[in-house]
Order: structure tokens, then C-alpha cells, then sequence
């Protein structure tokens, strides 16, 4: 404990702009890895197998996969900013304690999620009229990933622990690792072995065990602030209430995105396997801006977290401004690039040119929209930092959720296209941004 606070904490007494791109780099790279991973199944089966199996990767089984792996990141970011606010405050041994705790939320939701997932998958997929020539395929790649989700939590919970105490470098290096098992698997199990859409599923999950392993002993060999004991998992009480309290909101925020993507889906798979295929292909692409949105949003949240349990005000409110102007100059040139680039980029995925036309199109109309979600992140971010959880996902049920599925109801009836469903994007990021927008600047400051 006495060694710990005499070292300089850079996130609490370092200039801002520089701790944040220390910080946010290492996350972005870690995010990018994380995503390469069903990126790179797609490329393989989009390639090799076809586009059924492209569709059936990417497709249904993708969004139902990000409801689940979403709700539990969310739940996770309570246990990060607990344990960021007690790092910030240097209590180690309650910081000791919601680590113990955050590692048995995730132990128990990945044996409840297994046992879940194997079972309703078929059901989740009929509700999303995934297309009958793709339904075994998506089948078996959503049931062999549930058969690994307990190793998806215990890394997402584990990195974000590690994120929280300002190492941001560790799940950066594990993610690399695993990601280079996961192309090799692929490789083989598609390649060599032809087990198409199970084998990238089964190299997938074996990296993921992987990861979940390294960084549950990146924990337990930490001479910092934290160390993890696997006796000591186990949940307290206090704690875990406060853990639930902060992490299940925002866990039911990532829900709320995860379903109105998932009305998309099934509008999506009305029509047919080429729109289905080139949706499943931007979603790939899409994920490039999703990755640094995601990083931002973590280094803005630990930033805030850990300030706001040091008591530095000045440096919560500077730190937000400084994140949201990189955010927004970063997020221009992201869009640009992906405009530009789009039909190379989706021959990447498959050389069916109804599905390169279908998924440039798509892409036109919803990256150039991207710099106003750049609000709804950094804002959103700094208001968990604070412990402030409710409000944000108030906002987002109203501003994305509920005016995106009435967009859907009252649009595609006038309109059955697929410009219509995609216009609900930015119709509903433009009322999120502003309603966020104007909370922080009246009531947050």
C-alpha cells in the first residue's frame, strides 16, 4: 500500500491530453484485436465457403451475440468504475474485494448464459427471420460460441479490472496473442480440415479460453494495487450491490441497443441473403468506428472515475472536453476513409457484386453520421465515471431505442425499403446527441 501511493498516478496528476492517448491506444489496438476476431471468420467463410456462411457468421448469430456479450460489458464497466473510484481514493483492500466480487458476477452469469443460450438459440433465430438456407449454419456457430461464453466474460471482466487501475497495455498484449491462435485455428479448421462455419467457431471459442486464462494470471501476478486469489472469488455483499447498482443500467442500455439492432436484422433478412450477406460485411467495416468509440468511451470513464474519487473536479470536466475534441477529429477521418475505401474494403469480404453494390450503398448512407454518435459516447462515458448511470440510459431508451423501433413501425409501412431502415440510424443518433448534449451542459457541469 505504501509503495503504491507514493507512485505518481499519471491519470490523476498528468497532463490530460497525453495520459488520454496513453491510455486510449493500448484500448483501441486491444478493441481492434477483439473485433478481428469474428472479422476474420467472416473473411475465411466469405472466401472459402460462401456467402451463406458469411451470412450465417455475421448475420443473425452476430447480433444475438452482441445482446449477450454487450449486457455483460456493460455490467462490467459497475465493477470498473467502483474499483477506478477506489484506486483513485487508494483503498486497495475494497478495490481487493470488488475484484473478488466482479470475477464471481462473471464466473456465475457464464454458467447461466451457457446453459441459456444453447437452448433458446433456435427460437432467438426464427424471431429474427433468419433465412431458411442459412439457419443450421448460424445455428451451429451461435450454440459452439455459448458453449465458450463463460470464457468471454471472465476476459471482458477481467480487462476491464485491469483498465480501471490505469493498465490499459496488459489486455492489449493478451488480445494480440489470442487473436494470432484464433487466424491460425481458422486457418486449419476451415482450410485443411473444411469444417466451414464450425470450425471458425471452434478456433474462436478456443482463443477465447485462451484469453480468458492470460488475463485471469495477468490478475493474480500483479504486484499493484490489486491482486486476484481464486480462493477469495466470491461475492460481498456491499459491494456487489454497488457493483450491480452502477453495471446493470448501463448493461441494460447495451440491451436496448442490442434488441433495435436486432429489429434491423430481421428487417434486413426480409430481404433475402444478399442484403443479409452485404449487412453482415459493413458490419465489419462499421466496426472500425465502433472500436474507437469504444476506446474513447473506456478512457473517458476510468479517466473520470479515478478523478472523481481523487476529488480532482477541474481535471473530470477538462478531461471530458479534451476526449470529446479527439473523439470528434478522429471520428472524421474514419468516416472519410471508410466513404473512399468502401468498395475495395468490401471486396475484402466477397466478390458477389450484388453484395459489394447493396453494402457500398449502405455505407453511404449511414458513415457520414458518425461524428454526431461521438456526443452520445464521450458524454455518456463521463457521466458513468461519476457514478452517475441512470440518466444516460433514460436518454438512450427514449433517443435510440423507443424512437428507433417507432421509426421502423411508422416508416417502413409508408416506405418498405431498405434506405428506411437504415435512415433510423442517424435519425435517432441526431435526438440522443442533442438531448445528451443539452443534460451535461445544464445539470453535469
Amino acid at each position: 500500500m505504501g509503495n503504491t501511493r507514493q507512485t505518481k498516478n499519471e491519470i490523476t496528476e498528468g497532463v490530460i491530453w497525453k495520459q488520454l492517448l496513453v491510455f486510449f491506444f493500448p484500448i483501441l489496438l486491444g478493441t481492434f484485436f477483439q473485433q478481428l476476431y469474428n472479422t476474420i471468420d467472416s473473411v475465411i467463410v466469405g472466401q472459402f465457403v460462401g456467402k451463406e456462411a458469411l451470412a450465417s457468421v455475421g448475420g443473425s448469430s452476430a447480433q444475438i451475440v452482441s445482446l449477450v456479450v454487450g449486457f455483460f460489458t456493460g455490467l462490467s464497466s459497475g465493477a470498473a468504475v467502483t474499483i477506478a473510484q477506489f484506486v483513485g481514493a487508494g483503498k486497495g483492500r475494497t478495490a481487493n474485494e470488488g475484484l473478488h466480487t466482479a470475477y464471481a458476477i462473471a464466473a456465475a452469469g457464464g454458467v447461466i448464459l451457457t446453459l441459456a443460450g444453447i437452448l433458446t438459440a433456435p427460437f432467438m433465430l426464427r424471431l429474427m427471420n433468419t433465412p431458411a438456407d442459412i439457419m443450421d449454419g448460424s445455428l451451429t456457430y451461435l450454440r459452439i460460441y455459448f458453449a465458450g461464453i463463460l470464457f468471454v466474460l471472465v476476459y471482458n471482466m477481467g480487462s476491464a479490472v485491469l483498465r480501471a487501475t490505469g493498465d490499459s497495455r496488459s489486455p492489449l498484449y493478451i488480445l494480440i496473442i489470442c487473436c494470432a491462435v484464433n487466424i491460425v485455428l481458422d486457418t486449419v479448421f476451415v482450410l485443411v480440415f473444411g469444417l466451414g462455419v464450425a470450425g471458425v467457431a471452434i478456433a474462436t471459442l478456443i482463443a477465447q479460453a485462451v484469453s480468458a486464462f492470460l488475463v485471469t494470471w495477468r490478475l493474480m501476478r500483479s504486484g499493484g494495487i490489486l491482486h486476484l486469489s481464486l480462493r477469495q472469488i466470491r461475492f460481498h455483499g456491499a459491494l456487489l450491490k454497488t457493483q450491480l447498482k452502477l453495471g446493470l443500467p448501463t448493461g441494460f442500455e447495451s440491451i436496448l441497443f442490442a434488441i433495435t439492432n436486432i429489429a434491423i436484422q430481421a428487417a434486413i433478412n426480409t430481404f433475402g441473403t444478399d442484403t443479409t450477406a452485404a449487412w453482415s460485411a459493413y458490419g465489419k467495416l462499421d466496426a472500425i468506428f465502433w472500436m474507437v468509440s469504444t476506446a474513447f468511451g473506456i478512457s473517458i470513464t476510468t479517466f473520470v472515475g479515478q478523478n472523481y474519487g481523487a476529488g480532482r473536479m477541474d481535471r473530470v470536466r477538462k478531461s471530458t472536453r479534451v476526449c470529446l475534441a479527439i473523439d470528434l477529429a478522429v471520428s472524421f477521418v474514419l468516416a472519410s476513409f471508410l466513404i473512399l475505401a468502401r468498395e475495395v474494403l468490401f471486396r475484402l469480404f466477397t466478390s458477389d457484386a450484388d453484395v459489394i453494390s447493396i453494402g457500398c450503398d449502405m455505407l453511404l448512407y449511414i458513415t457520414p453520421w458518425y461524428i454526431v454518435y461521438v456526443f452520445i459516447e464521450i458524454l455518456g462515458g463521463s457521466l458513468r465515471g461519476r457514478g452517475n448511470v441512470i440518466v444516460p440510459v433514460v436518454i438512450t431508451l427514449l433517443g435510440v431505442c423507443a424512437l428507433r423501433i417507432v421509426w421502423l413501425a411508422g416508416v417502413l409501412k409508408l416506405s418498405p425499403t431498405i434506405h428506411s431502415i437504415i435512415l433510423s440510424y442517424p435519425v435517432t443518433w441526431v435526438a440522443t446527441a442533442l438531448a445528451f448534449t443539452g443534460y451535461y451542459i445544464l445539470k453535469a457541469r
